[in-house]
């Protein structure tokens, strides 16, 4: 099986190179081959490959700055994976792609199904809804699975974040009232080489996270008792403030649980719950 993987020196990409090596063989082009914002030129690279699958991890994910630009927001999250899917219509292959949960606006107070009305707050969620629909719209076989507050032990992301300032500054301030799962990115890609051998004849959208939720304040106190290197930290206190006290130019879901029940059913999963899952991770 040949599988052409996007972004694949992004958190997650990087992961599924990994994961998804026994299943065939994954071709992993760089953007100067592949540019989700080049869509000729992701054409005559699909095209000539002619894979079996896409995997699409690949996206505009600088949620503050796509306030400051749409357009290119737009091009990478809805116009180009609206193509993958035509692209795979055309070919007979299957195709998976990454969504998120800023396709909702956070007013929720039980776990999002996925079928839940979205009303994303920004350009970065309404860029990622629009591209869930355009792949809607193609009906391949395709896979939409969104994601929450993913993590890694590589690239830019909080549990790195907070690992760094911890030994920089003796305060940290961390918002309180916004409440999510934490996922390991190589969690994601671990489940979604399981999913791969199931997928023909399913499509539709999924959610994917770790289970059980916290609070971006409780993540970074587990992240700090965590850390392998705590000798390291200068760090003496960590204080807890409302969202109002940390502006950012794009608002946030104050409730980003994702229920993930469908996909643990359909494809016989098991997902850890978030503090296992940073122990691993951070153990690795």
């Amino acid at each position: 099986m040949k599988i052409l993987l996007t972004g694949a020196t992004g958190q997650v990409g990087w992961e599924l190179q990994r994961a998804l090596l026994p299943l065939g063989q994954v071709i992993a082009p760089g953007r100067d081959i592949f540019d989700l914002a080049e869509p000729d030129k992701m054409v005559n690279f699909i095209r000539e490959l002619k894979p079996d699958g896409i995997v699409n991890p690949g996206a505009y994910t600088a949620v503050d700055l796509a306030e400051t630009e749409p357009d290119r927001a737009h091009q990478v999250n809805a116009v180009a994976p609206g193509i993958l899917a035509e692209e795979a219509q055309r070919l007979g292959a299957w195709f998976i792609h990454y969504s998120t949960d800023y396709v909702f606006d956070g007013q929720s107070s039980t776990p999002y199904l996925p079928d839940d009305r979205t009303n994303p707050l920004g350009v970065y969620g309404k860029s990622k809804r629009a591209g869930e629909l355009a792949i809607g719209l193609v009906g391949s076989n395709y896979l939409i699975l969104r994601t929450a507050w993913v993590y890694g032990m590589r690239g830019k992301n909080f549990l790195r974040t907070i690992l760094r300032l911890a030994r920089e500054r003796q305060e940290l301030k961390i918002v309180c009232d916004q409440t999510g799962s934490p996922t390991w990115s190589r969690l994601i890609a671990e489940v979604t080489a399981q999913i791969v051998p199931q997928i023909k004849g399913i499509q539709g959208i999924f959610h994917l996270t770790a289970a059980g939720s916290t609070t971006w304040y409780d993540f970074a106190q587990a992240i700090l008792r965590l850390d392998p290197d705590r000798g390291q930290q200068i760090v003496q206190t960590v204080s807890p403030i409302p969202t109002a006290e940390y502006p950012t130019p794009a608002r946030r879901p104050s409730y980003s649980v994702l229920d993930c029940n469908s996909l643990v059913t359909q494809f016989n999963l098991y997902l850890p719950n978030w503090q296992e899952t940073l122990a691993l991770a951070m153990a690795t």
